[in-house]
């Protein structure tokens, strides 16, 4: 039997448009002699449609969607996502299902068993569990469809990998195999982590081995929002070989004769900063498509993290549809002008120079008469960020561009950046790329050829508010601070953890009241692209009135 998996960028409650992509694979598969396509999870409406699974309009015209493919695809047959309505009288109103579809008609429907709710999944808030499992059946052949989550509950892998991952009492993937699946499919909606990238192929392969069948996992591509999905698809024969292989961050058809063995097996980036840049464009690119933005906008500071979002932004946009915006006052070097003007030149964007220090006056004349003869402190610094942030957000509204916000995930953890200033914006390109990240990223960038002047590499970080401003000023060095981060956010270190690896006690609880005094801001701040296994968005969700201390 020959297999097509097609790895599709689904735009949520786009219906027409889904359904037509669906139909655009299933002929090109079936052109090259598939006899099954099988598509990611939540196909039709996209994933994660969040809340609007609670609309029943949205769930009627996702069920309509599905009826119609079958009558479009006849002559091969398909496996795809959507959500269809549990008619039991008891649990969630919806279930995570999988239509197998042929000759014109839903065969079977296959059901989703295991339902994440940790990160940036919540499942069990819109979904019923399946309530069995059952193999589907075509030309003789017996098959088995998980869902994504069904899949990552290997007892053996997850106690060498991390003994303390918590896997279900249900192993949706061994049930199929003794009812006598003779290969087992997983359509998924899988987000991009760095550390991901290793890890899921390991546990794919590990599964593969464990039901002694062939594996062939199917995922989304594309971003919806903060998560990005990047393909990827893998097929595994039954001994964990690699008999097929999809490209990463791309809409990708693989094709797999289950009887010889014989797949596509694309290249794929060989370093994980290579993906990572890779991520942030395409994050960026279908965040502003699918919110029907064509252009954006920044603020150039002369900075490695505006270079970086701009670089970004002109390839996921295209060099011509992306302004950078220059805004000096009395303490911008003019190394900082000329180095900007220099980057924006090598990218070929549009450039605009606004000179803020008349509007500063006009901020410190009008207001500082009511500060009581306070002396001068950040409160003045951030009026530069302030003005900039709403120079920023006027020529977006007078011009429909979508505002690339430019702060990175060490400056978000530790509220070094400017509520309502720096932080105003429609998308945080680096909300989840330490600093430390994003000069390697900027290196990456110049291998090819120098894009970033060496100038902006080679300088110590600054916002330049004040004379002589350095970031290290206030902060520790960005090495030891994301190593501290890394470890508190990521890995859910606490401070006791953190001085026992050998961070001083000091920097330890300097760093912890940064983070805990900066929650307010980041739930102000704009949807950030998730790279790392947990960043600052909903998959993180402190309270920010509290007084416990970690």
């Amino acid at each position: 039997m020959r297999i097509a998996l097609a790895q599709i960028n689904s735009t949520i409650g786009d219906f027409d448009g889904n359904t037509q992509r669906i139909v655009e694979y299933a002929r090109l598969a079936r052109a090259r002699g598939a006899d099954i396509c099988i598509f990611p999870e939540q196909t039709i409406p996209g994933y994660p449609a969040h809340d609007l699974l609670e609309r029943d309009l949205f769930i009627a015209q996702n069920v309509n969607a599905l009826n119609i493919l079958a009558t479009l695809v006849k002559d091969i047959a398909l496996v795809v996502g959507f959500a269809e309505p549990n008619d039991l009288p008891v649990g969630k109103r919806l279930f995570n299902a999988a239509a197998f579809i042929a000759d014109g008609q839903v065969v079977s429907i296959h059901r989703k068993t295991l339902l994440p709710t940790y990160d940036v999944f919540d499942e069990s808030r819109y979904f019923a569990p399946s309530p069995y499992t059952e193999v589907g059946i075509y030309k003789g052949i017996r098959f088995g469809i998980t869902i994504c989550e069904d899949i990552w509950n290997a007892p053996e892998f997850w106690a060498r990998y991390d003994p303390n991952h918590r896997y279900y009492d249900h192993d949706p993937g061994l049930e199929l195999v003794r009812q006598g699946a003779q290969f087992i499919v997983n359509i998924a909606a899988s987000p991009f982590t760095i550390e991901k990238r290793s890890l899921r192929r390991q546990m794919l392969q590990a599964e593969a081995k464990r039901f002694k069948t062939p594996l062939l996992f199917v995922n989304s591509v594309g971003g919806n929002d903060e998560l990005i999905f990047d393909g990827a698809s893998l097929v595994f024969s039954a001994n964990g070989q690699i008999w097929a292989q999809g490209v990463e961050f791309a809409e990708d058809l693989l094709l797999v004769d289950l009887d010889t063995g014989e797949g596509d097996v694309h290249p794929v980036l060989n370093s994980d900063d290579k993906a990572a840049l890779a991520a942030l464009i395409l994050g960026t690119r279908d965040y502003a498509c699918k919110c029907c933005f064509k252009s954006a906008i920044l603020g150039l500071s002369g900075g490695i993290d505006s270079a970086l979002t701009l670089v970004v932004g002109a390839r996921a946009l295209g060099a011509e549809n992306i302004e950078a915006v220059m805004m000096p006052s009395r303490y911008s070097s003019r190394g900082a002008i000329d180095d900007s003007l220099a980057l924006a030149r090598n990218l070929g964007v549009k450039t605009r120079i606004i000179n803020i220090d008349n509007l500063f006056d006009k901020y410190l004349s009008e207001i500082t008469p009511h500060f009581d003869r306070l002396p001068s402190d950040t409160t003045e610094e951030n009026f530069q960020a302030r003005i900039r942030g709403n120079i920023l957000m006027a020529l977006s509204n007078k011009f429909g561009h979508l505002v690339l916000s430019t702060g990175n995930k060490s400056e978000l953890a530790t509220g070094y950046c400017t509520l309502y200033g720096d932080m105003a914006g429609g998308l945080a390109v680096l909300a989840d790329v330490p600093k430390t990240m994003v000069y390697r990223l900027a290196r990456l960038i110049n291998r090819e050829r120098e894009i970033i002047p060496p100038a902006i590499l080679a300088k110590a970080p600054s916002a330049e508010l004040k004379p002589d401003q350095c970031d290290q000023d206030t902060l520790p060095s960005y090495e030891l601070l994301d190593e501290i981060i890394f470890n508190y956010i990521d890995k859910g270190k606490d401070t006791p953890e953190l001085i026992k690896a050998g961070f001083d006690k000091n920097v330890v609880a300097q760093v912890m009241q940064l983070i805990r005094s900066s929650e307010y801001k980041r739930r102000q701040a704009p949807p950030g692209l998730k790279i790392m296994s947990k960043s600052f968005g909903y998959g993180r969700r402190v309270p920010l009135a509290h007084k416990w201390k970690s």
